[in-house]
């Protein structure tokens, strides 16, 4: 049986300065996708991108995620309570992102950076859509570290305990996570895109890909416990991501049209 290391959540301390893991998964994320964006940039496929475009879309990238993803888990997963608590809603150091919410952040400054630079939308999420999987990863791997949203009660052999949540092994979901939506998700969209594709199947797959892992992996994940599962035994996580396998189908069937 294993037992959760229980890090410290804070990676560096410089005085009163208290410098997180979680915080320390974002800025891999960033840099990360950054870097993968200029190699993408040398692509026959992406020669219509400059390295200072790459640039410049990080900074609408960042906007979007962060705000996006604290704004989403406000609206997705406590309205209720947030509508109380408004002052709470900026306090983004005491918890609390949705990726989805991230996503639709990410998806509006696309459209901001496409009308900026006269590129089609989804020119632009095509090529952006295998660079996000280093922040995907990186943030599973926070949330590991920080030992939060960990996986049901289990008896498989590499169940986990975690001492701060109960005596009971557990799903390690977040290494699931980690994996699925990091390295694997990457690696089957950077193959996919390694040649010039129909306008929307790079970000149909992504959508495809990801929530369908997700999906699947959310029956190993607890749910948040103050939601619960909701209709039909499905978590909040899943019943977002449905939509998501939705339209990665319509962009993929649409993208083959064109073709």
């Amino acid at each position: 049986m294993l037992i959760h290391p229980d890090f410290d959540p804070v990676a560096v301390r410089l005085g009163p300065l208290a410098v997180r893991w979680y915080g320390l998964m974002y800025l891999i994320g960033f840099l990360g996708g950054q870097a993968l964006g200029k190699l993408r940039v040398r692509q026959e496929a992406w020669l219509n991108w400059t390295v200072e475009q790459v640039d410049e879309f990080l900074t609408f990238v960042v906007f979007g995620v962060i705000l996006g993803g604290r704004l989403g888990y406000v609206l997705f997963y406590k309205p209720l309570y947030y509508l109380d608590h408004l002052i709470e809603v900026p306090q983004m150091w005491q918890g609390g992102m949705s990726f989805h919410g991230g996503l639709l952040g990410v998806i509006l400054a696309s459209l901001w950076f496409a009308r900026r630079h006269g590129k089609r939308w989804l020119d632009v999420t095509d090529f952006v859509a295998p660079l996000v999987t280093v922040g995907l990863g990186a943030g599973r791997l926070g949330n590991f570290i920080n030992g939060e949203l960990p996986g049901r009660i289990t008896s498989v052999p590499w169940a986990m305990i975690f001492p701060h949540v109960d005596p009971y092994p557990r799903h390690p979901s977040q290494l699931y996570e980690a994996f699925a939506e990091g390295p694997l998700l990457f690696a089957v969209l950077w193959w996919f895109s390694r040649q010039p594709r129909a306008r929307g199947a790079i970000s149909g797959l992504f959508l495809l890909c990801y929530g369908s892992f997700r999906f699947v992996i959310e029956f190993a994940r607890e749910p948040d416990n103050f939601l619960g599962l909701l209709q039909w035994g499905l978590s909040m996580g899943q019943w977002l991501c449905l939509p998501m396998v939705v339209l990665g189908v319509i962009l993929l069937l649409r993208s083959r049209r064109q073709t």
